[in-house]
């Protein structure tokens, strides 16, 4: 079937004339949200699209460090399954080694609308002729600040490196009050993921169309000159994710870079991680409390960036083509909420809403329920205009080597760590800016 006649279907098929040409179809779908909760809620969702349309679908959990090479064996034997629910970095090279039905995921997103998606997710699985795999859920990187003493000294939001400098100057007092807390641990991806979040936001990359890239001497040194800075506001030693959530739900931290991941337990709802910052570990004060930034830009690049991260359901070469674009259609439509509703505070909504409700789905996502240990909606945790930033910064997220087509490339260069080394060892005053540009341009291009 034509691409044309892939969309047409879709579109004009009723729910009843789906369930009736459908009948005894099968098909196989491969998930990483393997957790016991979370396979629930597929198997779920999955036996309601099996009322609606009478196909009846496996749900196969696979361990995403297994998922590259289980899906390369899989289509060399001609057995891949219908449908993958797999990151952003197989995205592309599936769609290359032909792998992924391009053609039914683009038509997926046609008959959807491509306006009700978040444009930095597409842009991530763009192909010349369409589209790689539907995207489904992400999330953004954040700057988490403490919105009040802004707004007591009069500061702008931290969405600049500039205003992340100004805001250190006005509110870091140690030791009871660091301006950041920034990652310095060499050997941890927290780190690699604050750096390449503070690259991207000042439009530096190690990659570009042909391969590895020259770095910008200029924008490089910003980079490390404004990395140097945050450094300098934090607490001594070697810092990552723990310590600089410690120190924000202590009360001790002005600003900090976390994954969304830390929303619920900032609202007090998870025991293992209570704020501190006074003696109810239950207390929602430093929610209200908090702002949080996605889009951050440095001198080099005012329109600044934010670092995503977004999975998606591709639709595979072998796919029992028509039965997996119903699947993948209803999981983003009637069955969408379900989706999200795996886990909300990591699952923001890469479709806004329908053509005729542009909000209808971000709406949802505001009023599902996170939490461990006590549970709330994050629409009754935090303000309107943080979810309209958690929820935006995805229309702007980007990471190494995507829009180049170089992202196993980039992948390689973040996983070696040698820019984490060479940025801390400038830190430590071993070599200055130009020196140390110099050596990363050596080193990156040896790998």
């Amino acid at each position: 079937m034509t691409k044309t006649g892939r969309a047409l279907l879709l579109a004009a098929a009723s729910t009843l004339a789906l369930s009736a040409a459908a009948g005894a179809d099968t098909i196989r779908f491969w998930t990483t949200e393997e957790q016991p909760e979370r396979l629930a809620r597929q198997e779920a969702m999955a036996a309601d699209f099996t009322e609606e349309t009478g196909i009846e679908v496996e749900v196969i959990p696979v361990t995403e460090s297994d998922l590259g090479t289980r899906a390369t064996a899989a289509f060399a034997a001609g057995d891949l399954p219908d449908v993958i629910y797999h990151p952003l970095q197989y995205a592309l090279p599936w769609a290359e080694a032909g792998i992924l039905d391009t053609d039914a995921a683009s038509d997926v997103i046609d008959v959807l609308g491509m306006e009700t998606f978040a444009s930095g997710a597409l842009e991530m699985a763009a192909t010349p002729d369409g589209y790689a795999s539907v995207p489904v859920d992400g999330w953004t990187q954040m700057i988490v600040y403490r919105a009040d003493l802004f707004a007591e000294n009069g500061l702008e939001p931290p969405n600049t490196y500039a205003n992340v400098l100004a805001a250190i100057e006005a509110l870091h007092n140690p030791p009871e009050m660091f301006g950041f807390v920034a990652a310095t641990k060499v050997d941890e991806n927290f780190m690699s993921q604050v750096l390449e979040h503070v690259f991207l936001a000042n439009g530096v990359s190690p990659v570009d169309e042909d391969g590895v890239a020259e770095l910008d001497v200029d924008a490089t040194t910003e980079v490390l000159e404004f990395y140097r800075a945050i450094v300098e506001a934090s607490p001594e030693g070697e810092l990552f994710w723990q310590q600089s959530r410690e120190l924000y739900f202590a009360g001790r931290a002005a600003m900090i870079i976390w994954s969304p991941f830390i929303l619920d337990e900032l609202a007090g709802l998870r025991d293992s991680a209570p704020p501190t910052i006074n003696d109810d570990p239950t207390s929602r004060d430093l929610a209200a409390a908090t702002g949080i930034v996605t889009n951050f830009a440095g001198p080099s690049n005012p329109d600044g960036a934010a670092w995503g991260d977004v999975r998606y359901f591709g639709i595979t070469a072998d796919a029992d083509t028509d039965a997996a674009m119903q699947f993948v259609e209803y999981s983003m439509n009637e069955g969408y909420t379900a989706t999200l509703a795996i886990a909300p505070e990591g699952k923001f909504p890469v479709r806004r809403g329908t053509a005729e409700d542009p909000t209808a789905f971000a709406d949802a996502w505001a009023e599902l329920e996170v939490g461990v240990d006590r549970r709330a909606p994050l629409g009754e945790l935090y303000a309107q205009e943080m979810i309209d930033e958690i929820v935006g910064g995805l229309d702007v997220a980007q990471r190494w080597g995507v829009a180049e087509g170089q992202l196993a490339l980039a992948s390689r260069i973040i996983n070696s760590q040698v820019i984490n080394r060479l940025v801390r060892e400038y830190i430590d005053g071993e070599r200055d800016a130009a020196a140390t540009v110099a050596l990363m341009n050596e080193e990156i291009a040896g790998l």
